[in-house]
């Protein structure tokens, strides 16, 4: 397929600028900015978006202690930090800059930046990330990191031995609990029906814990702060039951929210290929999309693991399989020309 000139229909014909790339990689977290690092490395002179939250999830997590490579506990925001430098230092170019449009129905693919700016790109790593959905309760923000959390796998360790609360009642949370059993004290599941959505299995399981108790038709309305300290802390949860209006508090150490995520995938809605909740579809152990030369990284195609590590794993695959692309690309616009 050949090459069409810019700009394209429903792109602004007045832009500040027009940037081209073999290889635009959308997002800069984990899964975005291995994507770029490999790339650079192959000689591809990758070209980064960052987006609204530039270093994803991790530049709202504090200590970080399951990222392979170090002893100590690291900060979230200084590991992204490393890692855009790192990008940058193998040749990657980072652009701050949010993407408003996309058109992926032409060669090269275009994209139009919040900026004014086109990104006109042969091949398209997208690594938008995803966000967990919150409470939106009083000292839920103000304790994030600081005893609220959306991820059992990433802070649990820190629980050890403590009273902690999920709040859910899918399977997200299910597991979180689960998983949570493991290490802390007690676990207090808060679902605000009177059943679980979660699969049976796993509520048997969840039932079966002796260090697990669910508290149900309970909404939480406030995380409570302990500020004696020299930063504050979580110590505790008001309750209040959604059938009788009872209010009660619950003393715990953590609250970790699993209500669920959303993909940062709007823009690619009736392009791509998405499941019902709007998760980019990737052919199985590859992170090909439904269109050849776009590929899809961490969050945006992964609601299993949503780790920084497999994120970072399949921004190395979505690179290394648009360098294949790419290599053949060549050939095969000239066989169309």
């Amino acid at each position: 397929m050949g090459h069409e000139p810019l700009p394209a229909a429903g792109i602004p014909a007045t832009v500040s600028q027009t940037h081209r790339t073999r290889l635009l990689i959308l997002g800069a977290g984990p899964a975005g900015y291995t994507a770029a690092i490999y790339a650079a490395r192959a000689g591809l002179k990758p070209m980064v978006v960052a987006g609204l939250q530039p270093g994803g999830q991790l530049t709202i997590t504090t200590e970080v202690e399951n990222f392979p490579g170090f002893a100590e506990p690291i900060q979230g925001p200084w590991l992204m930090e490393q890692m855009q430098a790192q990008a940058i230092h193998v040749g990657t170019e980072v652009i701050q800059d949010v993407i408003t449009q996309v058109d992926l129905g032409r060669r090269p693919f275009l994209c139009t930046g919040d900026s004014g700016a086109v990104y006109a790109a042969e091949a398209l790593v997208i690594a938008t990330g995803a966000q967990a959905r919150w409470l939106g309760i009083p000292g839920e923000k103000e304790l994030s990191g600081f005893g609220v959390s959306a991820c059992a796998t990433c802070d649990g360790f820190f629980y050890r031995g403590k009273d902690v609360a999920v709040v859910g009642g899918g399977n997200s949370a299910t597991e979180e609990a689960l998983y949570l059993s493991n290490l802390a004290r007690h676990v207090t599941l808060i679902h605000r029906r009177d059943s679980l959505r979660s699969e049976k299995i796993l509520q048997q399981r969840l039932f079966e814990r002796p260090n697990v108790s669910v508290i149900w038709d309970t909404a939480v309305e406030q995380v409570l702060a302990d500020s004696s300290g020299r930063v504050a802390v979580a110590r505790g949860l008001a309750l209040r039951n959604l059938k009788t209006g009872a209010t009660s508090e619950l003393p715990v150490h953590g609250l970790f929210v699993a209500i669920g995520h959303d993909p940062a995938t709007a823009l690619f809605k009736g392009q791509l290929d998405m499941d019902a909740e709007g998760y980019i579809r990737t052919t199985p152990g590859t992170t090909q999309t439904s269109i050849p030369g776009v590929f899809a990284a961490g969050d945006v195609q992964d609601k299993i693991y949503r780790q920084a590590v497999t994120a970072a794993g399949t921004g190395c695959m979505a690179a290394l399989e648009a360098e294949k692309f790419l290599a053949h690309l060549p050939a095969v616009d000239a066989a169309a020309a």
